[in-house]
């Protein structure tokens, strides 16, 4: 299938699904301004090749005056990985540029039983420096609608606290830097649904390095709960959503403001 045909699969046989909520994080948490140059990070699965694509149909609407870079960073895949995102990139008419780097390895070493932690501070700094290096001041992150509500339960399940997965971050390492995640509203079955109907085929989790941890299986377990939840109100994962959006302090025992911890009984 050539790309063009690819692209108008987005703006047309998805383009509620995928292109209009795209659009709607852009526009409600003002995510891109002229003359931002943006940094479309690629790691190789279908969630950041929909991101690229998406962005390249936003740099065409020509409503916003911005530029952008298409970044991949190899952290030690394996030759039949890498070859696949060469292929991608290619099919999809995308121009990266590949940069290498050792964190598998160097994450082998030093990751202990929880490598994931390390592994992500590690690929954040690299995606933030490369970026810097082309003279970008936002890099762009795929992560979608499932992503974040499903980061919202597992801190609530497993980590004791209410903690979003936010749209746009500013470095606190990289001044002058911020993330920006465009996908915010797009679902992930909306994703996957727009890979079998184009006959795409991405890698998945690459990282060799999976097995140490449980993340992931926790992740799986979270996915797995929303989705019963959803058979008895199917507006369960919006609500878990909005929950994050409509916080009422006056019935909170205590939260965190600047690292500061709040107690109600200050204010009672």
């Amino acid at each position: 299938m050539e790309y063009q045909e690819i692209e108008r699969s987005i703006i047309k046989k998805f383009r509620k699904k995928l292109w209009c909520r795209f659009a709607r994080s852009i526009d409600e948490y003002q995510l891109v301004q002229d003359g931002d140059k943006i940094a479309v990070c690629i790691s190789g699965g279908k969630d950041s090749f929909i991101l690229a694509k998406l962005f390249q149909e936003l740099k065409r609407h020509g409503r916003i005056d911005f530029e952008l870079e298409f970044i991949v960073m190899n952290p030690g895949y394996n030759k039949e990985n890498l070859e696949q995102i060469r292929k991608n990139l290619e099919l999809l008419n995308i121009p990266a540029v590949i940069f290498e780097s050792n964190i598998f390895d160097v994450v082998d070493d030093y990751g202990g039983n929880s490598p994931c932690y390390l592994c992500a501070r590690m690929r954040r700094g690299a995606l933030y420096s490369k970026a810097q290096e082309l003279g970008c001041n936002k890099i762009a992150l795929g992560h979608h609608f499932n992503d974040v509500i499903e980061t919202i339960m597992l801190n609530i399940l497993y980590a004791g606290e209410y903690k979003a997965m936010m749209p746009k971050l500013k470095s606190e390492n990289f001044p002058g830097m911020e993330l920006i995640r465009p996908m915010y509203y797009v679902k992930e079955e909306d994703i996957i649904a727009w890979a079998k109907y184009n006959n795409l085929k991405f890698i998945n989790c690459a990282c060799k390095l999976t097995s140490r941890t449980d993340i992931e299986g926790k992740r799986k377990e979270i996915k797995k709960l929303i989705e019963e939840l959803k058979k008895i109100n199917e507006n369960v994962d919006i609500n878990i959503l909005r929950s994050s959006q409509n916080i009422n302090l006056d019935s909170i025992i205590g939260y965190k403001i600047n690292k500061e911890k709040i107690n109600f009984l200050d204010k009672y």
